[in-house]
């Protein structure tokens, strides 16, 4: 804790020396994507992508999981969504899933979460269980790369999500992200599967 409390501290001395730049964040936001990832601590949007302030919208949940869209019960994470896209406008929304995730293993694994059972909830509410070409010895990757398409197809649940692709104004991408050597892969439905970027 003492080294970000040191960090926070010092930053005023690294906003002056980008000054312009940071002045420039006061008139408002115009992120062009929007970011979906898990909020697991090793995934940092911004260093993946290189991004400076202003330029993700970032959405985090356990197992960068997309609520389906219900109007008579909304979530955080349909109003982050919704304001986004509608508000923000931006035009890319990447749904980013990584390598070693706890919340995609415990579902392959059935694991007993009885512990903690707002997490079982969120899993058992909000995602299936991804399937494997190896169901007897499901791979990991394979289960997350699963996962994150099927939360890029939950986006199209959302009216929002649905009419800015009829109207060609809104892309949706799903990554994979490989923690331990930084590589990043990429859905193409045209491949039917993942490649690096």
């Amino acid at each position: 804790m003492k080294s970000l409390v040191d960090n926070a501290r010092s930053f005023t001395t690294h906003v002056a020396e980008r000054a312009e730049e940071f002045r420039a964040l006061e008139a408002g936001q115009r992120p062009e994507v929007l970011f979906i990832t898990c909020s697991d601590s090793r995934v940092v949007p911004s260093l993946i992508t290189g991004a400076r302030p202003g330029e993700l919208f970032e959405l985090r949940t356990a197992g960068n999981i997309v609520p389906e869209y219900r109007s008579d019960h909304p979530t955080g994470e349909t109003a982050t969504i919704e304001y986004a896209v509608r508000v923000l406008g931006v035009r890319d929304v990447i749904v980013c899933g990584h390598s070693h995730c706890g919340a995609v293993s415990a579902l392959v694994r059935d694991d007993d979460l009885s512990g903690v059972p707002a997490v079982q909830g969120w899993l058992e509410r909000a995602a299936s269980q991804p399937e494997t070409t190896t169901p007897d010895a499901p791979d990991l990757a394979e289960a997350v790369q699963r996962h994150a398409v099927a939360q890029l197809e939950r986006l199209h649940t959302h009216p929002c999500i649905a009419e800015r692709i009829a109207e060609g104004t809104l892309s949706v991408h799903a990554w994979y992200y490989e923690v331990h050597t930084g590589a990043v892969k990429e859905y193409g439905p045209g491949d039917a599967w993942f490649r690096p970027l």
